[in-house]
């Protein structure tokens, strides 16, 4: 049986962007190379992991497509779930994350909510959802 084990992201500086999620969701640093070029948050069962665009560019012989803040989002988001949404999208924002859209209540009864991150990837954070199981 296979295992989701990580996600990760490109980006320019992953130290900066490792600083980034501690200071505005509050993950903690797993690990940092020395290089500063590949690194780990602690974010529960499933790794997120940082690596620099030159290590995307030495895996990816035929090159990928570098996200870029001032352009639209990728159609990807990681979600982070959370029973203090209010106060938590507020310090990511305070942080340096900004609004892509509101929060608001879905007719299920979740509240989302959706940020883009320090590298312009888009962020859900959103309380649990409620199963009457």
């Amino acid at each position: 049986m296979m295992k989701y084990g990580y996600t990760i992201i490109y980006v320019d500086n992953v130290k900066e962007t490792i600083g980034f999620y501690e200071k505005a969701f509050g993950f903690q640093q797993k690990l940092l190379t020395p290089e500063n070029d590949y690194g780990e948050l602690i974010s529960g069962e499933t790794t997120i992991a940082f690596a620099s665009i030159e290590v995307g560019n030495s895996n990816f012989k035929s090159g990928f497509e570098k996200a870029k803040r001032t352009e639209r989002p990728f159609g990807v988001e990681m979600a982070f779930v959370t029973e203090n949404i209010e106060s938590d999208f507020e310090k990511a924002i305070e942080m340096g994350a900004v609004e892509f859209e509101p929060l608001t209540e879905k007719p299920w009864g979740q509240k989302i909510g959706y940020l883009r991150d320090n590298n312009g990837f888009l962020i859900e954070i959103c309380t649990p959802v409620k199963t009457d199981k």
